[in-house]
């Protein structure tokens, strides 16, 4: 069979590019625009050179995990052994996860392939191991993003009892750093509409009347004056709520911010979000 070093050098970049730039957004590392190309080469050289050398099976597998520790150390950027330990894990599952992938489309297929020196030689399109690394790089971006997301979410819920009237609700509350609302000079949390029926559905008249804006425009809500509200083992009473759109099944309210910086256990989630958001 005859080989291009030139296009097998791009192909191997191109996997290897990819598979750290995964490894670097699941660790959470930071890396540089010189750094990942240059362990992409790394990866590329090593991938092109070691398997002309005449090595037994067990020293090839020990050069190749070798490379795999040391290509996630070159391309990330000033971390602590914490952030290179995790991409380092998280370099060789995803290594291990696109490898098994294509074994399994190559035997789908009847590519024939084999194991020589402890790497996979095989003969398939290129546009088919670059077309299968790419939905797998798509795949694996969106899943770690949501996981993130879903994880940013949970750390910032908070356990909350509204008591009014002699109805209580054990509800999720969301610290938000973004609910600025007030209404005479005084905090306002918002508050599902189904929490809020059931909370103040025998109310006759709300406190007021409050402009929220959203997506889809502003609209006038009422304000209601709920008589004890319990965050942990803070109580705050005649706290100010507003119906809005709260449509997660996670939470039930979003908080103010004045109520976060009071809570001593929350005020590390709120500086890290404030400063999340403006990065």
């Amino acid at each position: 069979m005859e080989v291009y070093v030139e296009y097998a050098f791009a192909e191997n970049f191109i996997l290897d590019l990819l598979l750290l730039f995964l490894a670097v957004k699941c660790s959470r590392a930071k890396t540089g625009f010189v750094r990942l190309p240059l362990s992409a080469a790394v990866g590329a050289a090593e991938a092109l050179i070691f398997p002309l050398l005449p090595l037994p099976i067990w020293a090839a597998y020990t050069v190749k995990f070798l490379g795999g520790l040391i290509l996630p150390v070159i391309a990330v950027k000033k971390g602590t052994k914490k952030t290179y330990f995790f991409a380092i894990v998280c370099f060789f599952a995803l290594t291990f996860a696109l490898g098994g992938l294509l074994t399994a489309v190559y035997s789908f297929f009847d590519v024939p392939y084999s194991e020589k020196t402890g790497y996979l030689v095989e003969s398939a399109p290129v546009g088919l191991v670059l077309g299968i690394a790419g939905l797998f790089g798509i795949g694996v971006f969106y899943l770690s993003r949501s996981f993130y997301r879903y994880k940013k979410v949970q750390k910032a819920l908070f356990s909350a009892v509204l008591r009014h009237n002699g109805r209580t609700l054990k509800l999720k509350a969301l610290a938000d750093t973004g609910n600025c609302l007030s209404f005479r000079g005084q905090a306002v949390n918002v508050l599902s509409p189904t929490a809020a029926l059931t909370l103040f559905g025998k109310e006759k008249e709300p406190l007021g009347r409050i402009s929220i804006d959203t997506v889809s425009g502003t609209k006038n809500s009422p304000v209601f004056v709920c008589r004890e509200m319990m965050i942990g083992v803070k109580q705050h009473e005649n706290v100010l709520f507003t119906v809005g759109d709260v449509r997660s099944k996670e939470y039930q309210i979003v908080l103010h911010t004045s109520y976060l910086e009071e809570n001593h256990e929350a005020v590390a989630n709120v500086a890290k979000m404030v400063a999340e958001d403006k990065g």
